[in-house]
Protein backbone atom coordinates (compact mmCIF):
# COMPACT_ATOMS: atom_id res chain seq x y z
CA UNK A 1 0.00 0.00 0.00
CA UNK A 2 1.13 3.17 -1.22
CA UNK A 3 2.58 5.76 1.71
CA UNK A 4 3.27 9.39 2.39
CA UNK A 5 4.49 12.00 5.00
CA UNK A 6 2.42 14.51 5.82
CA UNK A 7 2.16 17.71 7.65
CA UNK A 8 -0.40 19.84 8.58
CA UNK A 9 0.11 23.44 10.11
CA UNK A 10 -2.48 26.79 10.77
CA UNK A 11 -1.69 29.87 8.17
CA UNK A 12 -0.87 33.40 10.51
CA UNK A 13 0.27 35.26 7.40
CA UNK A 14 -1.56 34.26 3.99
CA UNK A 15 0.24 36.54 1.60
CA UNK A 16 3.57 35.68 2.84
CA UNK A 17 2.85 31.86 2.77
CA UNK A 18 2.21 32.38 -0.56
CA UNK A 19 4.72 34.55 -1.70
CA UNK A 20 7.72 32.07 -0.32
CA UNK A 21 5.49 29.00 -2.50
CA UNK A 22 5.68 31.01 -5.58
CA UNK A 23 8.81 31.69 -5.07
CA UNK A 24 10.15 28.16 -4.13
CA UNK A 25 8.13 26.21 -6.83
CA UNK A 26 8.25 28.54 -9.77
CA UNK A 27 4.94 28.74 -9.70
CA UNK A 28 1.39 30.73 -9.54
CA UNK A 29 0.18 27.35 -8.03
CA UNK A 30 -3.07 25.70 -9.51
CA UNK A 31 -6.52 25.77 -8.00
CA UNK A 32 -8.14 23.26 -7.11
CA UNK A 33 -11.71 23.15 -5.60
CA UNK A 34 -12.74 19.63 -3.84
CA UNK A 35 -15.60 18.42 -1.32
CA UNK A 36 -14.81 15.63 0.80
CA UNK A 37 -17.48 13.14 2.42
CA UNK A 38 -16.05 11.16 5.27
CA UNK A 39 -17.80 7.75 5.73
CA UNK A 40 -17.69 6.19 9.09
CA UNK A 41 -15.88 2.87 8.71
CA UNK A 42 -14.70 0.72 11.90
CA UNK A 43 -10.86 1.58 11.15
CA UNK A 44 -8.70 3.84 9.49
CA UNK A 45 -10.76 6.47 7.19
CA UNK A 46 -12.94 6.66 4.06
CA UNK A 47 -13.31 9.79 2.00
CA UNK A 48 -15.06 9.94 -1.25
CA UNK A 49 -13.22 13.27 -2.83
CA UNK A 50 -15.62 15.29 -5.42
CA UNK A 51 -13.93 17.88 -7.82
CA UNK A 52 -16.76 19.39 -8.92
CA UNK A 53 -15.79 18.52 -12.50
CA UNK A 54 -17.25 14.84 -12.69
CA UNK A 55 -14.36 13.03 -11.34
CA UNK A 56 -14.09 12.02 -8.25
CA UNK A 57 -11.66 9.49 -5.52
CA UNK A 58 -12.37 6.78 -3.00
CA UNK A 59 -9.77 7.25 -0.42
CA UNK A 60 -8.93 5.13 2.12
CA UNK A 61 -6.14 6.41 4.90
CA UNK A 62 -4.92 5.40 7.90
CA UNK A 63 -2.37 7.65 10.05
CA UNK A 64 -1.65 8.79 13.79
CA UNK A 65 -2.99 12.32 15.25
CA UNK A 66 0.44 13.89 15.84
CA UNK A 67 1.93 17.17 15.47
CA UNK A 68 4.54 17.02 12.80
CA UNK A 69 5.22 14.65 10.27
CA UNK A 70 3.17 12.07 10.20
CA UNK A 71 3.34 8.89 7.92
CA UNK A 72 0.19 7.25 6.12
CA UNK A 73 -0.74 4.69 4.86
CA UNK A 74 -3.60 4.85 1.89
CA UNK A 75 -5.74 3.47 -0.98
CA UNK A 76 -7.23 5.00 -3.92
CA UNK A 77 -10.21 4.47 -6.62
CA UNK A 78 -11.00 6.83 -8.95
CA UNK A 79 -14.87 7.17 -10.08
CA UNK A 80 -16.39 9.28 -12.84
CA UNK A 81 -19.75 9.47 -10.87
CA UNK A 82 -18.41 10.97 -7.50
CA UNK A 83 -22.52 11.95 -6.61
CA UNK A 84 -23.84 9.06 -7.77
CA UNK A 85 -20.94 6.73 -5.20
CA UNK A 86 -21.98 8.98 -2.44
CA UNK A 87 -25.24 8.19 -2.15
CA UNK A 88 -24.67 4.71 -1.73
CA UNK A 89 -21.87 5.12 0.39
CA UNK A 90 -23.58 7.61 2.81
CA UNK A 91 -26.70 4.88 2.83
CA UNK A 92 -24.91 1.94 3.50
CA UNK A 93 -22.33 3.47 5.73
CA UNK A 94 -23.43 6.68 6.89
CA UNK A 95 -21.78 10.24 6.64
CA UNK A 96 -19.46 10.83 9.27
CA UNK A 97 -18.86 14.39 7.87
CA UNK A 98 -18.21 16.74 4.89
CA UNK A 99 -15.26 19.44 4.37
CA UNK A 100 -15.67 21.98 1.96
CA UNK A 101 -12.13 23.84 0.43
CA UNK A 102 -10.34 26.05 -1.93
CA UNK A 103 -6.75 24.17 -2.50
CA UNK A 104 -3.82 25.92 -4.30
CA UNK A 105 -1.19 23.64 -5.10
CA UNK A 106 2.09 23.94 -5.59
CA UNK A 107 5.31 21.59 -6.31
CA UNK A 108 8.36 22.47 -4.97
CA UNK A 109 10.95 19.89 -5.83
CA UNK A 110 9.79 16.55 -4.45
CA UNK A 111 7.45 18.00 -2.35
CA UNK A 112 3.36 18.78 -2.57
CA UNK A 113 3.03 22.24 -0.69
CA UNK A 114 -1.10 22.49 -0.82
CA UNK A 115 -2.63 25.79 0.51
CA UNK A 116 -5.85 25.37 1.66
CA UNK A 117 -8.84 27.50 2.76
CA UNK A 118 -11.34 25.03 4.81
CA UNK A 119 -15.16 26.67 4.87
CA UNK A 120 -15.68 27.23 8.48
CA UNK A 121 -12.06 27.20 9.53
CA UNK A 122 -9.98 29.49 7.29
CA UNK A 123 -6.02 28.99 6.17
CA UNK A 124 -3.79 26.20 6.41
CA UNK A 125 -1.09 24.67 4.19
CA UNK A 126 -0.24 20.66 3.70
CA UNK A 127 3.59 19.48 3.05
CA UNK A 128 3.16 16.48 1.62
CA UNK A 129 5.44 13.58 0.26
CA UNK A 130 5.06 10.03 -1.48
CA UNK A 131 6.56 6.83 -1.19
CA UNK A 132 5.56 4.79 -4.05
CA UNK A 133 4.89 5.09 -7.68
CA UNK A 134 1.51 6.83 -8.77
CA UNK A 135 0.48 5.54 -12.08
CA UNK A 136 -1.03 8.21 -14.55
CA UNK A 137 -3.35 7.97 -17.53
CA UNK A 138 -4.22 10.54 -19.39
CA UNK A 139 -3.10 13.14 -22.19
CA UNK A 140 -0.92 16.16 -21.56
CA UNK A 141 -0.22 19.19 -24.09
CA UNK A 142 3.28 20.05 -23.31
CA UNK A 143 4.43 23.02 -25.47
CA UNK A 144 5.99 20.41 -28.67
CA UNK A 145 2.38 18.83 -28.91
CA UNK A 146 0.71 15.63 -26.91
CA UNK A 147 2.17 13.15 -24.52
CA UNK A 148 0.36 10.14 -23.69
CA UNK A 149 1.72 8.66 -20.46
CA UNK A 150 1.18 5.47 -18.62
CA UNK A 151 3.32 3.77 -15.83
CA UNK A 152 5.10 5.18 -12.61
CA UNK A 153 5.57 9.19 -13.56
CA UNK A 154 8.11 11.15 -11.60
CA UNK A 155 7.45 14.48 -11.29
CA UNK A 156 9.39 17.83 -10.54
CA UNK A 157 9.51 21.59 -10.13
CA UNK A 158 8.87 21.78 -13.84
CA UNK A 159 5.65 19.85 -14.25
CA UNK A 160 3.79 22.68 -11.75
CA UNK A 161 4.86 25.58 -13.89
CA UNK A 162 3.53 26.48 -17.59
CA UNK A 163 4.20 22.87 -19.15
CA UNK A 164 1.05 21.72 -17.97
CA UNK A 165 -1.72 23.01 -19.57
CA UNK A 166 -4.91 21.42 -17.90
CA UNK A 167 -4.95 21.90 -14.65
CA UNK A 168 -7.94 19.85 -13.45
CA UNK A 169 -5.86 16.80 -14.27
CA UNK A 170 -3.18 17.59 -11.66
CA UNK A 171 -5.14 16.03 -8.78
CA UNK A 172 -4.14 12.39 -10.28
CA UNK A 173 -0.28 12.98 -10.19
CA UNK A 174 1.99 12.62 -6.87
CA UNK A 175 5.68 13.70 -6.19
CA UNK A 176 7.67 10.58 -4.95
CA UNK A 177 11.05 10.59 -3.38
CA UNK A 178 14.06 8.91 -4.88
CA UNK A 179 14.28 5.27 -4.36
CA UNK A 180 16.98 4.97 -2.19
CA UNK A 181 15.52 8.23 -0.14
CA UNK A 182 13.40 6.59 3.20
CA UNK A 183 10.21 8.13 5.03
CA UNK A 184 13.00 9.74 7.55
CA UNK A 185 15.08 11.64 4.48
CA UNK A 186 11.04 12.63 3.76
CA UNK A 187 10.28 14.23 7.01
CA UNK A 188 13.79 15.87 6.91
CA UNK A 189 12.77 17.61 3.29
CA UNK A 190 9.64 18.10 5.02
CA UNK A 191 10.80 20.23 8.15
CA UNK A 192 13.18 22.39 6.04
CA UNK A 193 10.92 22.92 3.54
CA UNK A 194 8.53 24.31 6.47
CA UNK A 195 11.19 26.49 7.69
CA UNK A 196 11.72 27.81 4.07
CA UNK A 197 7.91 28.37 4.06
CA UNK A 198 7.75 30.73 7.33
CA UNK A 199 5.97 28.04 9.26
CA UNK A 200 7.10 27.72 12.99
CA UNK A 201 6.22 24.59 15.20
CA UNK A 202 3.77 26.24 17.42
CA UNK A 203 1.72 26.54 14.08
CA UNK A 204 1.86 22.99 13.41
CA UNK A 205 -1.69 20.74 14.12
CA UNK A 206 -2.61 16.93 14.61
CA UNK A 207 -5.67 15.42 13.34
CA UNK A 208 -7.72 16.24 9.86
CA UNK A 209 -9.87 18.97 8.69
CA UNK A 210 -13.17 17.19 10.10
CA UNK A 211 -11.46 16.57 13.40
CA UNK A 212 -11.35 20.41 13.74
CA UNK A 213 -14.83 21.18 12.76
CA UNK A 214 -15.60 18.82 15.14
CA UNK A 215 -13.73 20.42 17.52
CA UNK A 216 -14.82 23.81 16.38
CA UNK A 217 -11.35 25.53 16.20
CA UNK A 218 -8.07 25.06 15.53
CA UNK A 219 -5.86 23.31 18.56
CA UNK A 220 -2.13 23.84 18.22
Amino acid sequence: MPANVEIKARVRNLAQLVSHAERLSGSPGHAIVQTDTFFSVPCGRLKLRDFRDGRGQLIFYDRPDTEGPKLSHYAISSTEDPAGLAVVLSQALGVKGVVKKERRLYIVGQTRVHVDRVEGLGDFMELEQTYDSWVYQGHMAWPGGGLFVRGPLRLSAALARDEIREPSLLPYLQVVLEDQQSPRDGERVAQQLMAELGVGKEDLLSGAYLDLLAGGAPRP
